[in-house]
C-alpha cells in the first residue's frame, strides 16, 4: 500500500525549529516550497551542490546578503531583490550571468504562505532572467533571532572575450551615463516602511540588467571603462567610489539626472537627498567619449534604458571630488554618506 505524502499546510502553517533540523520536516519544507518554486534539473538531483558546465574564458563570481525591511514593498520583495541584485553584480563586469545559489535563514514562526510567496517570486525572476537557482541551503533560528527571513546569494557568470572592466579604469574626459531615473527603490521601501501615501504610486525599480548590459557591450564594449549598480548609497556613493579608485573627479549636471517628480517630491518631504537613495534596477557607466553616443542609443533602445542620460564627465582632480552644477546655477560637492541614511534597504 502506497502512503500518500503529506503536504505542508501553506495557508495556515508556520516555520518551526524542526524545519531546520535536517529531518523529514526540513525535507518537506525544501521540496514543497523551494524545489517547487525554483524547479530545475540541478535541484531535482537533490545534492548538496550542483555541477555545471561553463564555456571557456574568464569567470565572474559574486556573493551578497539581503535583509531588507519590510520584506514586501511596492514593485517587489526580498526574493526578487535577491535574484536581481545578484545578477546585476555579475553583469556590472560585463559578464553573462549563468547560475545562482540561495541560502535562507528563517525565523521560527514565519508563515509558510509568506515564504512560498518569496520563493515563487525568486523562481519567476530567475526564469525570466534565464539564470537558474541551482543550489542552496536552509537554516531556521529561534524566534527573535532574525527578522522573518534573510537571504544570502551567490552568482557566477562569464565575461566576453576581450572585455576587461575595472574600477580604476576611468580617465579624464570620460562620460558618465545613468540608465534611468534614480531613487525609485529607496523611496518605495521607505514609503512602505513608514506607511506613507503619495498621490502617485512609487514602485521599486528592481530588475535584472544583464540584457541591457549585453546591448551596451555589443554597441561599444571597447569604449566602456566600467559599470556599477548604484545600490546602497545611491549615485553619490557610486561616483565617489569610482573617483577614489580611479584617482580623478567628476562634474555632473543636476538637471541632466533622470528622476521622477514624485520621487523628488517624496525625498523633499522625507528630508532625503535623492543622490544618496538606493536603486536596484539602474546602472552607472563610465565610457570613453568617442563611444558615448552609440552606447547611449543602445541603452535607450532597451526597455530598461529608455530614460538613459549623460549626466556628467570625469575630470582631473587630485582631491577626487564629485562636483555638481545645481539646477539653480550654483555648485556643490556631492559627498558620500558618513552613516546610514536608509537602513536595511536591500
Amino acid at each position: 500500500m502506497r502512503v500518500r505524502k503529506r503536504k505542508l499546510d501553506i495557508k495556515n502553517g508556520r516555520v518551526d525549529l524542526s524545519h531546520g533540523a535536517g529531518g523529514r520536516a526540513m525535507t518537506q519544507l525544501i521540496e514543497d516550497i523551494f524545489v517547487e518554486a525554483f524547479d530545475n534539473k540541478w535541484l531535482r538531483a537533490g545534492n548538496d551542490q550542483s555541477a555545471f558546465d561553463v564555456p571557456a574564458g574568464r569567470m565572474v563570481m559574486t556573493t551578497d546578503g539581503y535583509v531588507v525591511t519590510p520584506l514586501f514593498f511596492p514593485g517587489g520583495n526580498i526574493g526578487s531583490l535577491a535574484v536581481h541584485g545578484t545578477i546585476n553584480d555579475v553583469a556590472m563586469a560585463g559578464a553573462v550571468p549563468l547560475y545562482l545559489s540561495a541560502s535562507f535563514i528563517i525565523e521560527e514562526g514565519f508563515a509558510f504562505a509568506d515564504l512560498q510567496r518569496i520563493a515563487q517570486t525568486m523562481g519567476d525572476a530567475s526564469r525570466e532572467a534565464g539564470v537558474p537557482i541551482i543550489t542552496g541551503d536552509t537554516k531556521v533560528v529561534e524566534r527573535g533571532k532574525a527578522d522573518g527571513v534573510f537571504i544570502s546569494t551567490a552568482g557566477v557568470g562569464m565575461v566576453p572575450q576581450g572585455l576587461d572592466l575595472r574600477s580604476d579604469a576611468a580617465r579624464p574626459g570620460d562620460v558618465v551615463i545613468v540608465s534611468g531615473s534614480i531613487g525609485d527603490h529607496g523611496v518605495a521601501v521607505m514609503s512602505k516602511r513608514e506607511n506613507l501615501e503619495f498621490d502617485t504610486a512609487i514602485i521599486s525599480d528592481t530588475a535584472p540588467l544583464h540584457r541591457l548590459v549585453a546591448a551596451m557591450v555589443e554597441a561599444g564594449g571597447k569604449h566602456i571603462r566600467l559599470m556599477r549598480d548604484p545600490t546602497r548609497g545611491g549615485l553619490a556613493a557610486t561616483l565617489n567610489e569610482i573617483a577614489h579608485q580611479s584617482k580623478l573627479g567628476f562634474r555632473i549636471d543636476e538637471e541632466a539626472i533622470p528622476m521622477r517628480p514624485e520621487v523628488a517630491a517624496a525625498c523633499e518631504f522625507l528630508g532625503l537627498d535623492p543622490l544618496n537613495v538606493a536603486n536596484e534596477g539602474k546602472l552607472v557607466a563610465v565610457v570613453a567619449p568617442e563611444g558615448a553616443q552609440a552606447i547611449l542609443a543602445a541603452m535607450r533602445s532597451h526597455q530598461l534604458g529608455q530614460e538613459a542620460a549623460i549626466v556628467g564627465v570625469a575630470i582631473a582632480d587630485d582631491h577626487c571630488f564629485v562636483q555638481m552644477e545645481t539646477s539653480f546655477g550654483g555648485g556643490r560637492i556631492v559627498d558620500w554618506l558618513s552613516g546610514e541614511q536608509l537602513p536595511r534597504i536591500c
